[in-house]
């Protein structure tokens, strides 16, 4: 092993950088290879343009026939970008994208073929695809899953296949995957959104969420990623004493980008720019060899959707250049981890951002609206915000090393915050003239100008508002933003429903102006929702206890974050807004717990492995030199050969032990592993592979990592940290 280790050294030092195209400007190649307005207009007839667009800006059917004209239009696009195969591209509960090639070609009569593809192909397809997780809803019987065309995010063509992007469902209806409750969330913040709108502008038609997501990653030489079995194995390190150096310097943050990396990054933003991917930022992040890449905010079912293609793509291109990415939140111990920051916002199809100031102090209000409804929101939900990012990969990321910690709350700024508590002043029920105008001119109508400075420094908040939007920061890095976002539209179209009630009741009943009842409800929700704002730092144990008294959720586990997933208030919040059903929820809960299960089962079997087949050899190899060492100096100096050999004496007796605590380790968490195996309550094996076999990573990695610093480097035979985050 350490010949390959040695060996992928090597080769890794050799690497060049890729010569990378550029010849064309981004605006001239941005989206040639999507099926888009300008691609639709060559290939299609009037007729069908208009029912896809339609679909798209409306929600509105699209008519059988006028299905074929589009497939037919579709087909022929992609023949001549190079296509030959189509696929209903989607997005299972695995967290991977998923297709199934099918050629355009098909055989006719007296051995002729044509190349087909019609209507009801590009509307539906029976996939099957039984093996994926479904969490009870698929009995044998029925286990078909279907595939459904989602007009409103386009196709496109990667490599030589028509991707088209769809739904998956049940036989029975059910959502099997990300989308599907995506879409349906939706749906419902923009009924709600535009409910609340009216009350300033009669002419909203539509609100549409955005998301602007910030993909972190880490760049590893593949010979050697591939020269260690847990990277290649978990996507992440579990054994590996931290090097001399690390982060500590903050020299690799925002630094000159290493030229290997930088054609890379070139690459990977052409082929974005084909596929209609709008990145725009690139940088050096924290920790060494850890880089981010960010587009332009878009639509947010279409941003999830090009976030989870990018994944994909990102894994592509870096073969090409020899790299392998990695998207797990915690790849290295002692460094910054990975996260994927979700900038969400609302915004009016009149072309207003709901979550941004404007410029009279009725916009601001309703800005005001919009902003104090969304902290309500999250004051409400917040546990299960928690249960949204929740996997067994994001739990070793969160509270450590400036990433946010596991209690969800809000950061406004003290800015914002003086203009709230002013706000917690407005009196109870009618509001005098003059009060009114005051608030309006004093308060409300000096928000544009207060945030003209309202920079976020604190890095660590998990949920904070940044001028023009909130940033929700606690998701992980090689997450489906679907699901945050899922939860996120749900919480506040569900919050605002109440808001309008609320606010129609005091009109009605209390035969209040409309402004005097929305400044009444929003002053209740500023005094209900002051224990989700905090302004501090997240690491604090202060924080932590603070937050108890605030009675907000410290859920530090996933199996402990996901129980509030199948609570009653959930279920009846989901239902209530038709994104998921009873049996949609608790599907997902039971494929999340399961998926945690798994990822710390498969973990723990590569531990045992390294420690027992790789470290434990090793320093059973190295003892032996001690030994023979410690022989030939007695050979030499008889009884006094004690005062030459101390070293190395001591040497042998403290590997001798840590070899003995790895074997019993690694003996005790497989016992460990197989009591829990025969539990069939998921509940209670995921909670004990939680509390009783994930601790015993750290145990057994504390005595390879001690025997890491004490074998020969030239026997040592796993890669590194010093070598796996500081080649270029």
């Amino acid at each position: 092993m350490a010949t390959l280790r040695f060996h992928a050294v090597k080769e890794s030092l050799k690497r060049k950088s890729l010569e990378i195209n550029e010849s064309k400007r981004r605006s001239e190649i941005f989206g040639q290879n999507v099926f888009n307005e300008l691609a639709m207009r060559q290939f299609l007839s009037k007729n069908a343009l208009t029912s896809i667009l339609e679909a798209i800006e409306k929600g509105s059917k699209i008519d059988r026939l006028l299905a074929d004209h589009i497939s037919i239009g579709m087909k022929e696009w992609a023949i001549s970008k190079g296509a030959t195969h189509y696929t209903h591209w989607f997005q299972p509960l695995t967290g991977a994208t998923a297709e199934k090639h099918d050629a355009f070609f098909e055989t006719i009569r007296d051995g002729l073929a044509i190349e087909k593809f019609d209507g009801s192909q590009l509307v539906q397809q029976e996939p099957d695809a039984s093996s994926f997780p479904h969490g009870g809803i698929r009995n044998t019987f029925e286990a078909r899953g279907y595939t459904a065309w989602d007009p409103t995010s386009p196709a496109f063509v990667y490599g030589t296949t028509l991707c088209i992007p769809t739904v998956f469902v049940s036989y029975t209806g059910e959502a099997l995957d990300y989308k599907t409750p995506l879409l349906r969330a939706l749906h419902a913040v923009d009924k709600a959104a535009v409910a609340i709108c009216k009350y300033f502008d009669k002419n909203v038609r539509k609100v549409s969420a955005s998301l602007g997501w910030e993909q972190e990653y880490f760049l590893i030489d593949n010979a050697l990623a591939t020269s260690r079995p847990d990277i290649v194995l978990t996507g992440r390190t579990l054994l590996g004493h931290s090097p001399a150096k690390g982060q500590q310097l903050d020299d690799h943050y925002f630094g000159t980008i290493p030229n290997r990396v930088m054609a890379y990054m070139r690459d990977l933003e052409n082929e974005c720019m084909l596929l209609g991917i709008p990145v725009k930022t690139r940088h050096n992040e924290v920790a060494p060899n850890q880089f981010e890449l960010a587009p332009i905010f878009e639509e947010a079912n279409l941003a999830v959707d090009h976030n989870s293609l990018l994944m994909d793509v990102m894994q592509k291109v870096a073969k090409r250049h020899d790299f392998k990415v990695l998207l797990h939140e915690k790849p290295f111990a002692g460094v910054n981890g990975s996260g994927k920051h979700n900038n969400w916002s609302l915004s009016t199809d009149t072309g207003v951002n709901l979550l941004s100031p404007g410029k009279t102090p009725m916009s601001n209000l309703q800005f005001l609206t919009f902003f104090i409804n969304t902290i309500k929101a999250v004051q409400t939900y917040e546990e299960l915000l928690r249960g949204a990012i929740a996997s067994a990969s994001n739990d070793h990321r969160l509270g450590a090393n400036e990433a946010p910690p596991a209690i969800i709350s809000v950061f406004i700024g003290q800015q914002l915050t003086k203009v709230l508590e002013e706000l917690e002043t407005v009196t109870k029920g009618k509001l005098s003239p003059k009060e009114k105008t005051d608030l309006k001119l004093n308060v409300v109508g000096k928000i544009p100008e207060i945030l003209l400075d309202n920079t976020d420094r604190n890095r660590t908040s998990p949920f904070a508002f940044t001028g023009n939007k909130f940033e929700f920061r606690a998701v992980g890095s090689k997450a489906n933003c679907a699901n945050p976002m899922t939860v996120l539209n749900s919480i506040v179209a569900k919050q605002l429903l109440d808001f309008k009630k609320e606010v129609d009741n005091l009109i009605d009943e209390k035969s209040m102006k409309k402004d005097d009842a929305i400044f009444n409800v929003l002053r209740e929700y500023i005094k209900t929702s002051r224990s989700i704002l905090f302004e501090g730092n997240g690491y604090s144990e202060d924080w932590e206890k603070q937050a108890k008294k605030r009675g907000l959720s410290n859920n530090k586990s996933t199996p402990a974050a996901l129980k509030v997933r199948i609570s009653k208030p959930v279920i009846e919040l989901f239902e209530g807004l038709g994104v998921m059903n009873k049996v949609e929820v608790e599907a997902r809960y039971e494929i999340e717990m399961e998926e945690y299960i798994l990822h710390t089962q498969i973990e723990s079997r590569v531990i045992g492995d390294i420690a027992r087949n790789h470290v434990v050899p090793t320093a059973v190899r190295y003892q032996n030199i001690l030994i023979e060492n410690v022989t030939g100096l007695k050979t030499i100096y008889g009884d006094k050969f004690k005062a030459y050999a101390k070293e190395q004496l001591e040497l042998i007796e403290q590997i001798s032990k840590h070899i003995e605590a790895i074997n019993s380790l690694v003996t005790k968490m497989t016992d460990e592993r197989k009591t829990l195996n025969k539990n069939s309550d998921i509940g209670k094996k995921a909670n004990g592979y939680c509390k009783k076999v994930k601790p015993l990573f750290e145990d057994i990695r504390y005595h390879c990592d001690k025997l890491e610093l004490m074998i020969d480097d030239e026997l040592w035979p796993l890669t590194k940290y010093r070598e796996l985050l500081f080649t270029k």
